[in-house]
């Protein structure tokens, strides 16, 4: 079947987040595309609503199945099924664990910069964040683990958990078994509860795609926790439907009586058919997805290399997020973006909200159609130029 990636809907703003801007302004920033959704996902939603039954729904064993086998099939990796609880999203997942694996006053680690609503899920549930930057080199336009200062923070017997993001947004790193080994390694060394948020894990572009931290030895999976969602891979974050998997039967108790407690354990009538049909008939949509997510970044490091060279692509291998050195241009991205937003109506996410040494960088979102790529383009070297004068 042939997709459609280039139709710009031109009613998306409606009560859209993303498009909630001003007249004439073009949002690339928060991580939703402006694709519609695979028709396979759209024409189960259809069914499902023409039943006409609305009631209260549970989780059925073929949603767990869809899982398991969806991860199997795509990444190699087959997750049993008793370890999954169901969750409406992945950061109210985080929140959760947050608070029911954690106490007041401890400290929760993060590797800055970072996707920046983890620091919301940490402060406003009364814990401290603790960061193990990662480290740029600029030279080769890359970041690595300090896994000296990890184990350092890590030892701290009031940090209590680490929330890791693999494949980590916004820099776009796939981390290696190697690298998930030695964390998972480190946090069960120290006791520390250790969350990976792998909601990217899905866009991948290498050959090998991503590693998923439960299929590391079981030994290392005692404190390990792991939310996984179809919402990014198949442009589906309002279906508020999240799996997380936990391997520790003791651990997994805790979370499940955190996430039901708060009520955050039952689906909403899309939920669950939602993500059967993403996870059972998604794959060729996701692989002709990949394939124009691959031709938009093309495009957009092709432009920028000959128009606007001082924005340089830090070399990612996951997600449909490009993530920018601009520090030949500013010490100050907010000024940048917030000028090219004045200036133009291109809007930009500047790296700084993502904490660490984001103040150097700019996130753009590619998921979109050429027409808007190009568009946002031409803005953006119309910025630049004008904020050099």
């Amino acid at each position: 079947m042939k997709y459609d990636f280039e139709t710009l809907n031109k009613s998306r703003a409606g009560n859209s987040a993303k498009w909630d801007v001003g007249p004439n302004e073009l949002p690339m920033t928060i991580a939703d595309m402006d694709f519609k959704t695979a028709p396979e996902i759209i024409s189960a939603l259809q069914k499902k609503i023409d039943m006409g039954l609305f009631g209260y729904e549970e989780i059925p064993d073929d949603y767990k199945e869809a899982v398991a086998s969806w991860y199997e099939r795509e990444h190699h990796v087959r997750p049993q099924t008793d370890w999954m609880i169901f969750a409406t999203g992945v950061v109210p997942s985080i929140s959760s664990a947050v608070r029911r694996l954690t106490s007041l006053g401890d400290n929760v680690l993060v590797q800055a910069p970072v996707y920046n609503i983890f620091y919301n899920s940490i402060v406003n549930s009364g814990r401290h964040v603790v960061s193990n930057d990662l480290v740029y080199d600029q030279t080769d336009r890359t970041y690595s683990i300090d896994f000296t200062d990890l184990e350092k923070k890590l030892s701290d017997p009031l940090t209590n958990m680490m929330i890791l993001c693999n494949p980590h947004n916004p820099v776009g790193k796939i981390w290696t078994v190697q690298e998930l080994t030695k964390i998972a390694q480190l946090c069960l060394q120290y006791d520390v509860k250790l969350f990976s948020d792998e909601i990217h894990g899905d866009i991948t572009f290498n050959e090998a795609g991503y590693n998923p931290i439960f299929g590391l030895p079981k030994e290392l999976l005692k404190n390990v926790v792991v939310a996984v969602s179809p919402s990014k891979t198949f442009n589906v974050a309002a279906l508020h439907a999240s799996t997380v998997i936990v391997p520790d039967e003791n651990l997994r108790g805790q979370v499940s009586r955190g996430l039901n407690s708060e009520e955050l354990a039952e689906p909403n009538i899309v939920a669950i058919p939602g993500t059967i049909a993403a996870y059972t008939q998604g794959s060729s949509w996701l692989k002709a997805l990949k394939e124009k997510l691959l031709a938009n970044r093309k495009l957009v490091l092709d432009y920028l290399a000959t128009n606007v060279p001082e924005f340089k692509w830090v070399k990612g291998e996951a997600t449909y997020l490009l993530w920018f050195d601009v520090s030949e241009l500013t010490e100050n991205v907010t000024e940048l973006t917030n000028f090219i937003r004045k200036d133009t109506g291109l809007i930009l996410t500047p790296g700084s909200v993502y904490r660490g040494d984001g103040y150097h960088f700019v996130r753009m979102n590619i998921a979109s159609p050429t027409e808007m790529i190009q568009d946002g383009l031409s803005r953006l070297q119309k910025g630049v130029s004008d904020y050099k004068k």
